[in-house]
C-alpha cells in the first residue's frame, strides 16, 4: 500500500514538473465543437458503427473526461456558458435566441473569454457557429475575435449549390425574412459565396488561420464550432457509401456527418504539425449537449438533447497536449464547460477583469493530479418547457431530477443510466437536494428572449423564472 502511494505521489510530482515546463510558453488553445453529438457517437466513448479514427487517436493521447457537463442541454445557451464562463441561467439566457431579433444577444456588458485572449497577445478566431447574438454588436467581431467565418444562427444547410439558389430566390422576390439556414456564411461580417460542403469548409478556414497565426509570430485561440452534425441530416455521397453498413437511413447520414467531422479534424491536425504548433497546443473537443435519440446515441445515458437527465448535457470530451496533458489516461469526476474561462486564463496568463462573475473554477491542477475539482458541489440544471420546468442536480455519486411531474433519485456511480429510482429508500436526501435546487434556482434572472409569442405571454405571469410548483415533492 505505501509502495502505491509513493508511486502514485511521484507520478503527481512529475506530471506538475512537465506541466510546468511545458506552460513556460504561451499555448495555443484549440477548442473543437461538435453540435448535437451524441455521447456514444465517437469512438473513444463507446461508437461501434460510426469510425472516427482521428479523434480517437487524440482521445488517446490525451486524457478522457468520462463526466464532462455542458451548462444546459441546448445549443446557445451552452455556448454563452463557454464562452463567458457563466450559468445561462444567470445571465437570463435560458432560451436559444428566436432568429429575426437582432436586438437580443448575449449582453455586451459581458466580457467574453475570447476578450481576454485577444488582450493577452493572442491571435483569435473563430469559424462555423455562432448562436450568440446576430446583431452586429453581439457578433463575433465585436466578440474578441480577429477571424470569423461562419453563421450567426442556430443551423444550416450544409451544401451552397442548394442553399444558394433558395437564398437567391427569396431575395429577388423581396422576402424580408429569408431564413438563416439559407443565407450566405459571413466573413468578419460580410457576406461570402462558399461553394464546399460546411463541414470542409470549416476545416478549410481554421487551417488557413494557423498558418496566418504561424506569419504572425502570436499564440492563437481557434475556436472550431462546427454545425456537424447538427440537422439539417445533410452528408456527401462518398461518405454515405462508407456509412452503407447502417441501415437505419437518418443514423447512416448523421454518421455520415460525424464520420466527415472527423476526417476534417485530421487536417487541422496536419495543419498545426505542419507550423510547429501542435507540441504547444492544448486542443479541448466537445459536444455542445447530447444528441437527438432518432438518430443519435447517447448510451449508456438516459434522455436526450434538451432533456436534464444525463443524456441532455453530458457530453464527450477530452483535452489534450503533449508531454504535458496525462495520456492514455480518463478522468472520471465533473468537469463542467464553464471552468474553460477561469483554466484557460491562467494558462495563456491572460486578466479576468475585476468584479467579473464566473460560475466555473480553475481546474487545470485537478485534471493533472486526478482530483475532483467539484466534490460536495452542486452541479445543476434546467430546461423549460413549455408548460413545466424540468430539473436536476448532481453532488458527487447523487442526482436529484425533476422530469415532468415527479421527482426521482439516483446513484450516478452505481447507475449512470438513470434507471432505479432510489427517492423512496433516500426521503431526507432528495429533500435535501431539492432544497439546495430551489436556492440556486432562486438566483437565476428572468429569460431576457424566449421562443415565440405565445410562451412570451405564458412568462409574464411569472415574477421568477420557474414555474409554480418546481420544487414541490
Amino acid at each position: 500500500m505505501l509502495k502505491n502511494r509513493i508511486s502514485r505521489f511521484i507520478l503527481s510530482m512529475f506530471t506538475v514538473c512537465t506541466a510546468m515546463a511545458g506552460a513556460a510558453e504561451k499555448p495555443n488553445i484549440l477548442i473543437i465543437l461538435g453540435d448535437d453529438l451524441g455521447y456514444a457517437d465517437v469512438g473513444f466513448n463507446g461508437s461501434v458503427d460510426i469510425p472516427t479514427p482521428n479523434l480517437d487517436a487524440l482521445a488517446k493521447e490525451g486524457l478522457i473526461c468520462t463526466s464532462a457537463y455542458s451548462a444546459h442541454p441546448v445549443c446557445g445557451p451552452s455556448r454563452a456558458a463557454l464562452l463567458t464562463g457563466r450559468s445561462p441561467y444567470t445571465l437570463g439566457g435560458q432560451f436559444n435566441i428566436p432568429y429575426f431579433n437582432h436586438q437580443w444577444g448575449v449582453s455586451t456588458n459581458e466580457v467574453f473569454l475570447s476578450d481576454i485572449l485577444q488582450d493577452a497577445g493572442y491571435f483569435t478566431g473563430i469559424f462555423g457557429k455562432w448562436h450568440l447574438g446576430e446583431g452586429h454588436e453581439f457578433q463575433p467581431n465585436q466578440r474578441g475575435f480577429d477571424e470569423f467565418y461562419g453563421h450567426l444562427g442556430g443551423g444550416h444547410k450544409y451544401f451552397p449549390e442548394k442553399y444558394w439558389k433558395e437564398y437567391e430566390r427569396r431575395l429577388k422576390a423581396g422576402d424580408t425574412k429569408i431564413p438563416p439556414n439559407t443565407t450566405p456564411q459571413l466573413r468578419n461580417g460580410k457576406p461570402a459565396h462558399e461553394t464546399e460542403y460546411l463541414t470542409d469548409a470549416f476545416s478549410r478556414e481554421a487551417v488557413d488561420f494557423i498558418h496566418k497565426a504561424k506569419e504572425r509570430e502570436q499564440p492563437f485561440f481557434l475556436y472550431l464550432a462546427y454545425n456537424a452534425p447538427h440537422s439539417p441530416l445533410e452528408a456527401k455521397a462518398e461518405d454515405l457509401e462508407k456509412m452503407a453498413h447502417i441501415p437505419q437511413k437518418r443514423r447512416r447520414i448523421y454518421a455520415a456527418m460525424v464520420h466527415c467531422l472527423d476526417y476534417n479534424v485530421k487536417r487541422v491536425i496536419t495543419a498545426l504539425k505542419e507550423t510547429g504548433a501542435y507540441d504547444n497546443t492544448l486542443i479541448i473537443f466537445l459536444s455542445d449537449n447530447g444528441g437527438l435519440t432518432g438518430h443519435a446515441s447517447n448510451a449508456p445515458l438516459k434522455g436526450e438533447k434538451r432533456d436534464v437527465n444525463e443524456g441532455g448535457y453530458r457530453v464527450p470530451m477530452f483535452w489534450h497536449w503533449p508531454g504535458v496533458v496525462p495520456a492514455g489516461r480518463t478522468f472520471e469526476y465533473p468537469v463542467l464547460t464553464m471552468d474553460f474561462y477561469p483554466t484557460l486564463a491562467r494558462l495563456a496568463g491572460a486578466s479576468i477583469p475585476a468584479g467579473k462573475t464566473l460560475d466555473g473554477k480553475d481546474i487545470w491542477n485537478d485534471l493533472l493530479n486526478d482530483h475532483n475539482p467539484h466534490s460536495d458541489e452542486l452541479i445543476a440544471v434546467i430546461s423549460h418547457r413549455p408548460d413545466y420546468t424540468d430539473i436536476a442536480g448532481r453532488r458527487n455519486e447523487w442526482k436529484a431530477v425533476r422530469s415532468g411531474e415527479s421527482w426521482a433519485l439516483y446513484n450516478l456511480e452505481q447507475d449512470i443510466g438513470e434507471q432505479h429510482d432510489l427517492s423512496k429508500q433516500y426521503p431526507e436526501r432528495l429533500k435535501d437536494m431539492v432544497k439546495s435546487l430551489n436556492q440556486w434556482a432562486a438566483t437565476h434572472q428572468m429569460p431576457k428572449w424566449i421562443y415565440s409569442d405565445e410562451e412570451r405571454e405564458r412568462w409574464k405571469e411569472n415574477t421568477t423564472p420557474w414555474f409554480d410548483g418546481t420544487f414541490d415533492l
